[in-house]
């Protein structure tokens, strides 16, 4: 067996999305790959992690198995801190109380917006999408990590609209557009780990995945990509974090 096939191309962005996280830090997870991650972190490395969910639930600890299919599942309350309802939960985002936001797109740009609204013209668009939910509230107030698979009808050069903004058109926009604070920090996919230049904020492979070239990343990318000066290749996953993740998706319904 070869290392690639060791893992599944969602188990490998979990682990390395799962990575990205630090001890202590107050996590807004969607639900997916985001709370995988975020579980997985908190059952490895990061044992004081607090994860928020959208429907109100701050502090949750999931069971193995017990992944739930939507952050207003009940099964989120259980061994949680405590439950509110979501306004307050959106009331800690703009109190400053949360570090990271995590969540996945339909579509992201070179800036880091993301669109999970629709595909194509707004007036007729070719496919719906569930919306944004809480999502322009957590890209606007917090550091942003994005889990998703990469392809190239994905990573396009412009998303069809911005349902959680990114560093928007580059440079100063995101600030002189009224947000401060924040902006996308990390996109993670199966094929590498991105971050975002400092002066133009336009996207850059940071790291490439065990045996993904530079050149199979940029023809699954819709637009030219930067590569950074120290480009490395991320440590695969281990036994352990493998081990940990599969006891908590035995049933690979978000890593098959």
């Amino acid at each position: 067996m070869t290392e690639a096939q060791r893992y599944t191309a969602s188990e490998i962005l979990a682990i390395l999305s799962a990575r990205q996280l630090q001890d202590g830090q107050v996590v807004f997870a969607g639900i997916g790959v985001p709370l995988l991650a975020a579980t997985l972190a908190q059952r490895t490395r990061c044992p004081a992690l607090t994860i928020l969910f959208e429907g109100g639930v701050v502090g949750a600890f999931v069971e193995p198995g017990k992944l739930p299919p939507s952050t207003n599942d009940q099964r989120c309350t259980k061994r949680a801190n405590m439950v509110l309802g979501s306004a307050d939960v959106l009331l800690l985002l703009q109190r400053g109380y949360v570090d990271v936001g995590f969540m996945g797109g339909a579509q992201i740009d070179q800036f880091g917006n993301l669109n999970s609204s629709f595909i194509g013209d707004p007036a007729k668009p070719k496919t719906r999408l569930p919306g944004t939910g809480g999502g322009n509230d957590i890209s606007s107030l917090t550091n942003m990590i994005v889990a998703m698979k990469h392809e190239k009808r994905r990573f396009v050069e412009k998303v069809d609209f911005i349902t959680s903004p990114g560093f928007i058109r580059g440079g100063t926009s995101r600030r002189d557009s009224g947000l401060p604070s924040g902006g996308m920090w990390r996109v993670i996919t199966e094929l590498a780990v991105f971050g975002f230049d400092d002066r133009t904020r336009r996207i850059k492979v940071l790291a490439l995945n065990p045996g993904v070239s530079r050149e199979e990343v940029q023809d699954n990318t819709g637009f030219r990509l930067d590569f950074d000066e120290n480009l490395h290749v991320t440590s695969p996953p281990t036994d352990h974090e493998l081990e940990t993740l599969r006891m908590l998706d035995p049933d690979r319904l978000f890593t098959a």
